[in-house]
C-alpha cells in the first residue's frame, strides 16, 4: 500500500505505454509543450471536466470524479462515471464514497474522452482500467467493463477489463514507480511515428540523441 504522499498521476500511465521518455520528461523533469493535439484535447476534456451530475434516462452521469488508490498508487480525475442502480426510484442523492453502502446492484461504467483516433498501444485502454481499479477500490463493487469516446470518429468504443488487461495496468503502475524512484529519464530512441506527432519533440530532439550502437552500426555499413 501507498501513502498519499507516493500517489501518481494515474494520466501518467498513458504517457509511459506512450514513452517513458515522454513520461519522465514530463513527471521528471516538468517539461511540457502543447502543440495542436495536445490543445485540442484538452478543450474536449475542459467540456466534461466539470464537479457535477446529471440524470438521464435512468443513469446518472457524474462528472470529473476524483479517483485514488492506494494499492496501485495513483490519483487523478474520471472524464465521466456512469451509475445505474436496480431498482430506480426516480432521483437520487449520493456521495461516492458512500455508493458502496447501497443496498442495491450497482453498475458502475467509467467513460474516457479522447482527441483524435484510437492509438495503435494499450496506453488509452490502460488509463481507463486503472479508473475502474481506483473506482472499484472505492466503492467495493465490480466493474466490467468501460468505454472511450473519441473524437474521430466521434462514437465509444467499448473497453472489457479482462484479467489481462488488469495485469498490464497493475504492472504499468509498478513500472512507473520505479522510474521515478530511479529519477532518471531513459536515453531518446527516434521513432518517426510516434515522435513526430508528441508535442515534446523540440524538447526531447531524439533525432540528436542517438545510441552509440546506432552510430556503429552506421559506421560499419559504410566499411
Amino acid at each position: 500500500m501507498f501513502s498519499d504522499s507516493d500517489l501518481l498521476p494515474l494520466s501518467a500511465l498513458q504517457h509511459f505505454i506512450y514513452c517513458p521518455r515522454q513520461c519522465a520528461l514530463i513527471h521528471l523533469e516538468q517539461q511540457w509543450t502543447e502543440n495542436r493535439f495536445t490543445a485540442e484535447g484538452r478543450a474536449q476534456h475542459e467540456r466534461v471536466d466539470r464537479p457535477e451530475h446529471e440524470m438521464r434516462d435512468g443513469i446518472r452521469y457524474e462528472y470529473a470524479v476524483l479517483l485514488r488508490s492506494l494499492r496501485l498508487g495513483l490519483i487523478g480525475k474520471a472524464d465521466t462515471v456512469e451509475f445505474r442502480l436496480q431498482p430506480m426510484a426516480g432521483d437520487f442523492k449520493f456521495q461516492i464514497s458512500d455508493l458502496k453502502s447501497q443496498e442495491q446492484t450497482l453498475r458502475v461504467f467509467p467513460v474516457e474522452h479522447k482527441h483524435g483516433r484510437p492509438k495503435p498501444t494499450h496506453c488509452d485502454w490502460v488509463q481507463l482500467c486503472a479508473q475502474a481499479l481506483c473506482l472499484e477500490e472505492t466503492l467495493g463493487v465490480e466493474i466490467g467493463e468501460g468505454a472511450i469516446f473519441y473524437g474521430l470518429p466521434r462514437r465509444r468504443q467499448a473497453v472489457e477489463f479482462t484479467p489481462e488487461l488488469r495485469a498490464e495496468t497493475e504492472q504499468t503502475a509498478a513500472a512507473l514507480h520505479e522510474l521515478i524512484r530511479i529519477g532518471k529519464t531513459p536515453p531518446a530512441e527516434y521513432d518517426e511515428k510516434k515522435c513526430d506527432a508528441c508535442s515534446l519533440l523540440e524538447t526531447c530532439m531524439p533525432k540528436t540523441h542517438r545510441p552509440v550502437a546506432s552510430y556503429l552500426a552506421d559506421a560499419l555499413s559504410e566499411i
